[in-house]
């Protein structure tokens, strides 16, 4: 059965993460995705670590180079665009009117093109002709402050991923498979924008808007349970575990479990709901003097038997030989030209009846227009 995006053809003009973090999921699903590169390449086939970060942004992908700023590159472009289903890019409004990169542009050769971009802030807004990237929209968005108050030292501080880049990307890939789903219905193209601003500051005031989410406030920002320092893996005797209390039923079979659920009934702190969510800072500081008593394997064994959930530690490291992520699949493996295996994941989700497809590594950069040849000549 083939994937529900197959036969839909992608133009991914864009470059570094965000973008091509979006094109990525779609091929993922099904669709042909032709990247569009300046002949120099994407800046971040040259980021270091073998192109790591390329290698997994791209793969399944082809790639074509052209200079949108000369004339030809431009006709190129509305070549390949006429057997498009979707244009997708990253730059600012200005830019990419620049370089044709816009709906109203592209309407001529193909009306149902769908054009989808993401940008650093909305249209029609003070900063939308400024520049953003991912260290940028965590400080704006309100998400290095939330990080510096759960810090020991009080210091905003980014989370170590890409993670505004990926969570606007994830939304972009979306809003194109809705309006594939909208052109269907319509017949009609679409131009969409998703801006990371707006986008990471609807995940950071998801969880912390609190009490200024009415007027008059309703108590302060920031939800409590995810704001106590104790809030944080918990060291064992020999290392470090993941473990979750969530409702009334996990609190007291962990109690029982460790002959303390008397002292939990006796204290009103800890012995519903209500009470602990007022005193998290005490009730997850108690689970962790317990849970520093053991080991994490012994700690892993008891908690998952009693169904509480609880997950180990891992680094990076540990994930390559991580049990469940080999029972299912989630490794793929690629031989490189260079002589190198490519070790990338599995998309993410199952397909009733698809067969698991071999991993097709990110593409060379071809100079001689091959990709466009192929593409047009269908």
């Amino acid at each position: 059965m083939p994937l529900p995006l197959a036969g839909i053809r992608v133009l991914d003009c864009s470059s570094v993460v965000m973008g091509p973090y979006a094109a990525r999921l779609l091929a993922d699903q099904g669709a042909e995705v032709l990247k569009v590169e300046p002949p120099e390449g994407d800046v971040l086939r040259r980021a270091g670590q073998g192109g790591a970060m390329f290698a997994h942004l791209n793969r399944g992908k082809r790639a074509v180079a052209l200079d949108l700023k000369a004339a030809e590159g431009k006709a190129a472009l509305r070549r390949l665009a006429e057997g498009a289903d979707v244009l997708l890019h990253n730059m600012r409004a200005d830019a990419a009117a620049r370089l044709g990169l816009t709906r109203e542009a592209l309407r001529g050769v193909n009306p149902r093109l769908i054009v989808a971009s993401a940008v650093g802030y909305g249209a029609g807004g003070p900063y939308s002709a400024r520049p953003a990237y991912d260290d940028l929209i965590q400080a704006a968005s309100g998400l290095a402050d939330v990080m510096g108050r759960v810090s020991p030292d009080g210091e905003p501080r980014y989370v170590p991923l890409t993670l505004s880049d990926r969570v606007v990307g994830i939304q972009l890939a979306q809003a194109v498979t809705a309006a594939l789903f909208a052109r269907e219905r319509g017949g009609e193209g679409a131009e969409i924008e998703i801006p990371m601003f707006e986008t990471f500051a609807d995940l950071v005031l998801g969880d912390h808007l609190g009490g200024l989410s009415f007027d008059p406030p309703q108590g302060g920002p920031h939800y409590p349970r995810l704001m106590t320092p104790q809030r944080r893996p918990y060291r064992t005797r020999d290392g470090h575990i993941a473990v979750l209390l969530y409702n009334d039923a996990h609190w007291r079979r962990f109690f029982r479990a460790v002959g303390r659920e008397p002292e939990m009934e006796a204290d009103p702190r800890l012995r519903d709901h209500a009470g602990r969510t007022a005193n998290f800072h005490h009730a997850y500081g108690l689970v962790g003097e317990i849970l520093a008593e053991r080991g994490t394997a012994e700690w892993l064994e008891l908690l998952c038997g009693l169904d509480i959930p609880a997950a180990p530690v891992n680094s990076v490291e540990a994930l390559l030989d991580d049990p469940h992520l080999r029972a299912v699949g989630y490794w793929r493996e690629a031989a490189l030209p260079e002589g190198c295996t490519l070790r990338s994941t599995a998309p993410v989700g199952r397909w009733a009846g698809q067969e698991d497809a071999p991993l097709r590594p990110s593409p060379d950069l071809p100079a001689n227009g091959d990709e466009e040849i192929a593409w047009t000549s269908r």
